[in-house]
């Protein structure tokens, strides 16, 4: 393959060549940031009417337009805030920074949201979707407390595998091949309390978008989706903040300015109390979680502004100071933006993140601690070129160093029955540059083409096994090994990942969208169950284990009615995936020196449809969305060479959303979620050797389905004494989840089957038995702002 980086030199030389050749023109640029706060908006729409063009702030509220000598009119344009006209006369560069006020209707009647009004047609984003964090905070919520991972489960194209899990499938794709993103910081794991709650505070949550397709080239590293979660950078005008008293939580938030205009910060905690009123029960368990945002910003002028987000979280649970365990994700991220002209626009990223897991028995007979974790250090730096209202130009490259550290068992006891034991550690070097070119051809058709060289490399220091046959987990025979320096190359991937989108517009009111995108995925989860446990282990691509690869095809009918109130799609797909990650049957992934030879390769395909009515304006909001799809494997080893049904493979999915506001004082809310049943494998009977029993037998992979999961949430929202001029401004959220008390069952087991006395049948026959997790439960939470 040629060398890219000759190209890559030529397209940034090409850019300041057309920046040289368009002298007689004259550009406007800054700024849109929220008057009360001075947060900058991300998505607002800049547009000259006469013209008919425009452009939009770009992700850090930065936007560029520019056209020849003249006087123009432009609108400010975004939901929730009153639109703002400017009239400049342009006979020469002009810096102007905008502030749009929220429009002076009731609190939650609009709702305010990062994109333009009419972005679901005109937009050339195609399966994605932007989570309204003022929704997620007036719907029905586990324990009261409101996630937005929660409300992406129920989003089109994505599948959940039932309750008590903030695991999510997309398009086919398993948990672990999502990237979510915290201020461009990976998490790897993104439950508390197993699950029942994510990690992402809904109190400092300003953005948050989650692409299924279309996927922009500066985003890598997963096949199926991105999640990508930016926190407030902190109010600048004045300080205030957030609290909330919950059933199982409690979180507090504050913000204010450093120096006002100048610089702001925000700070929020929250901690879950479970294990202080098992304490005052008397019982010797614990059960909890916290987890801590903060950021700081600075704006040394309109050229340079500097941020710097942290986020610390960790489970603790302990059990009669016997068995405990203990995970938790750490992330630091520290940003320069910066203007080298009107239209030459710089984000510099330095990132740091950390996954790390504890376990441990102190039984004399059984003690050891195991502990396992994954460090990465990150630099980005992401260019963003306004060539003209036309034509975008987004290019840029990233360098990431990553650390896994596998597991290692520790012995304090010398009557344990454990013994010391440790896994290498793995190194690796992932490597990408990349570039997306956005042209306006004519006022209908409107294209993004781009593509991202992605260079992986699995480094040294490193001992690697050789096998008689890699693909034998029974009778292992290794026939050597290979040793590695530090810093030297094991395996290296090189890998172009294309990626192409067109918008075309039928009406002013529908447009048709396709998009192609090729991922790569170097980073491997170990784990053998459908949802991802935090004390899974990952590996990188290397000696053994190639780069997963993906191609999607989507496209979509889109069209808007009623003013733009009301948000209609449609969308089809069709994805396929090479490499995918599998382990064999019975295989064992922990405490394993042999650990490729349980490794297994090969193909899952998977396509659908999706359908989606959204409201986003008036009293009455909220959205439909039904989703059928099919995602099927084939894995050599696996189901005697078969295709079978991945375990997410869920064909019907069917969700209702919505929020009514009564009045000032009363909102509420409802969600209803219907999916057909996932596969499971359960053994189909039993082998006996000379009468006694000896195993399950296990027929085909994924051979049964779970019944049928649906379940009805309601809530409503009390704000007494509703009053904007007052200072603190408090609110009751009461919820009750599973309406109906509907049984939905979250896995399957067999058991031998017992008399009412609880006595074994002689025979020893077998029955399967489900798990159900939670019955109805109301809660009450308080919240407040000040």
């Amino acid at each position: 393959m040629r060398n890219p980086v000759p190209r890559l030199l030529f397209l940034i030389i090409s850019l300041f060549s057309l920046e040289l050749s368009a002298q007689e023109k004259y550009t406007l640029s800054g700024y849109v940031r929220d008057e009360t706060n001075g947060e900058e908006l991300l998505g607002v729409t800049v547009y000259n009417d006469s013209l008919r063009i425009g452009t939009s702030t770009n992700l850090y509220g930065f936007y560029s337009i520019t056209l020849p000598p003249g006087s123009y009119t432009f609108s400010f344009q975004y939901i929730g805030y009153a639109d703002q006209f400017v009239t400049v006369q342009l006979d020469e560069n002009l810096s102007m920074n905008i502030k749009l006020a929220e429009e002076a209707l009731q609190m939650q009647e609009v709702v305010i949201t990062d994109r333009a009004v009419d972005a679901n047609v005109t937009d050339i984003r195609i399966s994605s979707n932007e989570l309204n964090i003022e929704q997620v905070k007036s719907l029905p919520a586990l324990f009261g407390e409101p996630d937005i991972i929660k409300t992406i489960q129920m989003l089109p194209g994505v599948i959940s595998a039932g309750e008590g899990t903030s695991s999510f499938f997309v398009r086919g794709g398993s948990a672990d091949q999502n990237l979510i993103l915290i201020d461009e910081a990976p998490i790897y794991d993104p439950s508390h309390l197993f699950g029942l709650f994510s990690v992402f505070n809904a109190d400092v949550i300003k953005d948050s978008e989650l692409y299924k397709g279309g996927i922009p080239s500066r985003y890598g590293g997963r096949l199926s989706s991105i999640l990508d979660v930016r926190t407030k950078d902190g109010n600048n005008q004045g300080f205030g903040g957030a609290a909330g008293i919950g059933s199982i939580a409690s979180r507090l938030m504050v913000e204010g300015p450093i120096v006002k205009d100048k610089g702001s910060f925000i700070f929020s905690g929250r901690r879950s109390y479970v294990d202080l009123f098992l304490k005052a029960a008397g019982e010797e368990n614990t059960v909890s979680f916290y987890d801590v945002n903060a950021k700081l910003n600075w704006r040394a002028n309109n050229k340079n502004r500097f941020f710097a987000a942290f986020y610390a979280g960790r489970d603790l649970f302990n059990f009669d100071d016997i068995f405990g365990f203990n995970w938790g994700n750490r992330t630091a991220t520290f940003r320069w933006n910066h203007l080298f002209n009107d239209r030459l626009f710089s984000n510099t990223t330095l990132i740091a993140s950390n996954f790390d897991y504890a376990l441990g028995l102190s039984d004399p007979t059984q003690a050891f601690d195991w502990t396992s974790d994954i460090v990465e250090y990150t630099f980005k730096q992401d260019m963003s070129y306004f060539v003209d209202p036309q034509n975008f130009i987004e290019f840029g490259l990233q360098s990431t160093y990553r650390n896994f550290a596998p597991g290692t068992i520790e012995i304090d006891d010398p009557e344990s029955s454990f013994r010391e034991f440790r896994q290498d550690n793995i190194f690796a070097l992932d490597n990408a540059i990349y570039f997306d070119v956005q042209h306006n051809i004519g006022s209908r058709l409107l294209i993004k083409w781009g593509s991202r060289l992605s260079y992986f490399v699995n480094i040294g220091e490193a001992t690697v096994f050789t096998y008689e046959d890699p693909q034998e987990n029974v009778n292992i025979v290794r026939t050597g090994t290979l040793e590695f320096d530090k810093w030297e190359p094991i395996e290296d991937f090189l890998n172009l990942e294309p990626r192409f989108s067109m918008r075309y517009m039928l009406t002013d009111k529908s447009s048709i969208k396709v998009a192609y995108n090729r991922m790569v995925q170097n980073t491997h989860l170990i784990a053998s169950g459908t949802v991802p446990l935090p004390f899974n282990t990952w590996q990188p691509s290397g000696y053994y284990l190639d780069p997963q690869k993906s191609d999607l095809i989507a496209g979509g009918y889109f069209r808007n009615a009623f003013d733009n109130q009301l948000e209609m799609s449609a969308e089809a797909y069709y994805k396929i995936m090479n490499n995918v990650t599998d382990f064999a049957d019975n295989a064992t992934l922990f405490f394993n020196e042999d650990l490729p030879v349980e490794f297994r390769q090969g193909t899952s395909w998977s396509y659908g449809l999706e359908l989606m009515v959204q409201k986003q304006k008036g009293d009455f909001t909220g959205f439909v969305s039904y989703t059928w799809s099919k995602t099927m494997r084939e894995v050599p080893g696996i189901n005697f060479d078969d295709p079978f049904p991945a375990n997410y493979d869920r064909r019907h999915s069917f969700n209702f959303v919505s929020t009514y506001e009564l009045n000032k004082k009363w909102t509420f809310g409802m969600n209803f979620n219907y999916g057909s049943g996932r596969p499971v494998t359960i053994p189909a009977g039993r082998y006996e050797i000379e009468g006694n029993y000896s195993a399950n037998l296990y027929t085909r992979r994924n051979g049964y389905r779970l019944p049928a999961y649906h379940r009805m949430d309601l809530s409503a929202t009390f704000r007494p004494g509703v009053d904007r001029e007052k200072r603190i401004q408090g609110q009751w959220s009461f919820s009750i989840y599973n309406v109906y008390n509907r049984k939905n069952p979250f896995s399957i087991f067999t058991q031998v089957i017992e008399d009412d006395e609880g006595n074994p049948n002689p025979e020893g026959n077998k029955e399967a038995r489900m798990i159900y997790i939670f019955p109805i439960l109301p809660s009450i939470t308080y919240n407040l702002t000040f």
